[in-house]
């Protein structure tokens, strides 16, 4: 019985010692190998900076920071960059945003990288962005480029720019509409379009209290956020003449006045040669019987009686001569006053037109000048209804000028002292 004991004790612990031998793995050791490649391991792709905050980050790389330097690219005003130990900072002062330097919600994108002081090769190149808040907001305004109130004629032109005074949030939306209709005007959607209109000659009535209609221009811009700002402007539109019409009636009645001193110097012309021919028989009339007397004076002293006899004939001759004169050639004086007086009419009518011209494209005066015009050329006509105008010649207008003013003419038909 020990015996049997003893060999199963025996058996137990050579199992034992079998079983206790380390038996080894058979999976593979990793080796975990070191981290060649140069990278930021900390860099925060967005940043978001309340205005009068700071900023101070510190970069991180894989790499012994001592061999290596920062740079910064594209970077806003106000951004720094240690390049030796990568310290990120930044001072957003207001001053930037109110000058204009800087811009709230924008997203500035900063390129940033770091590179090996030995090799230029080692490197590496990225971006990140920033964007600047502010909790006070600042409204962005209109602001047309004239008063709010403005005073101009019909024919004149409107024209100003729209300007924007940014705030937090730029304009970028302009609405437009006035309190009545209005027509050939450009439109105005967005900053610094200018607005140009000119109101027609017709745009104030005869209704129109005071002659004048005011025009409201009604501007609202809006920003992303649909944040309204209005600008009005008022345009007080007063009763303008219409140049252009009237320049075309001034022209019209200068036609008619140049026209109508034509056929009063052909009347002329045709009147003066009838006076003229009419002087020339009596003229012929006055040296015959001058002549006819003469002789039968001479005759009448001659020492021959037959002689004698016809030198008492011939004075009584030349006496008959006179009444034929005034039967054949009588004179025409009325019709010398009649060429006397278109003579005066045209030099009136003349001295007008040169005393009423246009001055300018804009003539204060002109519908004075032109009511002058004619009202001389109707008082003119009627004065001379009874002188029959001549309404075709064959002459030329040039043709008339130099016989109307020639020294022969001038000095028959001027006025003489008593």
């Amino acid at each position: 019985m020990k015996k049997l004991i003893l060999s199963f004790l025996f058996i137990i612990l050579i199992t034992s010692k079998c079983f206790s031998q380390i038996i080894p793995d058979s999976t593979p050791v990793t080796v975990q190998q070191e981290d060649t490649v140069l990278r930021i391991k900390n860099l925060n792709p967005f940043f978001t900076l309340h205005v009068d905050s700071s900023l101070s980050y510190q970069l991180e790389i894989n790499k012994d920071l001592s061999k290596y330097y920062w740079y910064l690219k594209n970077s806003p005003l106000g951004l720094r960059l240690n390049k030796d130990n990568g310290l990120l900072n930044f001072k957003a002062d207001k001053n930037y945003f109110l000058s204009g330097k800087l811009k709230y919600d924008f997203q500035y994108k900063v390129n940033i990288g770091v590179q090996n002081l030995n090799n230029s090769n080692e490197r590496v190149d990225t971006s990140f962005v920033i964007v600047f808040y502010n909790t006070d907001i600042v409204v962005s305004k209109l602001k047309p480029s004239v008063s709010s109130t403005m005073t101009v004629d019909e024919g004149d032109t409107v024209a100003f720019k729209l300007q924007c005074e940014n705030g937090d949030f730029p304009i970028e939306n302009i609405t437009f509409f006035t309190n009545m209709p209005v027509k050939n005007y450009t439109t105005v959607s967005h900053c610094n379009d200018e607005f140009n209109w000119t109101p027609p000659y017709d745009f104030v009535k005869e209704t129109d209290s005071g002659k004048v209609r005011i025009l409201n221009l009604v501007f609202v811009g809006t920003n992303k956020f649909l944040v309204r700002d209005t600008a009005v402007v008022k345009i007080i539109v007063r009763d303008a003449l219409n140049y252009p019409l009237a320049v075309q009636e001034y022209n019209t009645v200068k036609k008619n006045i140049n026209t109508y001193i034509l056929q009063l110097k052909y009347t002329f012309l045709q009147l003066d040669k009838k006076i003229k021919k009419v002087k020339n028989t009596r003229t012929t009339f006055d040296i015959t019987g001058s002549a006819t007397a003469l002789t039968g004076s001479i005759l009448a002293s001659s020492n021959d009686d037959n002689s004698q006899k016809v030198g008492k004939i011939l004075p009584s001759v030349g006496v008959s001569l006179v009444p034929i004169k005034e039967a054949v050639s009588p004179q025409k004086i009325y019709d010398q006053n009649q060429a006397s007086l278109i003579r005066g009419s045209i030099k009136r009518l003349e001295y007008m037109l040169s005393d009423n011209i246009l001055v300018g494209e804009k003539d204060p005066d002109l519908v004075k000048k032109m009511n002058k015009l004619r009202e001389e050329l109707k008082q003119i006509q009627i004065q001379l209804i009874d002188v029959p105008l001549e309404l075709a010649s064959n002459m030329t207008p040039e043709e008339l000028d130099a016989y109307f003013n020639s020294p022969r003419v001038n000095k028959k038909y001027r006025l003489r002292r008593k």
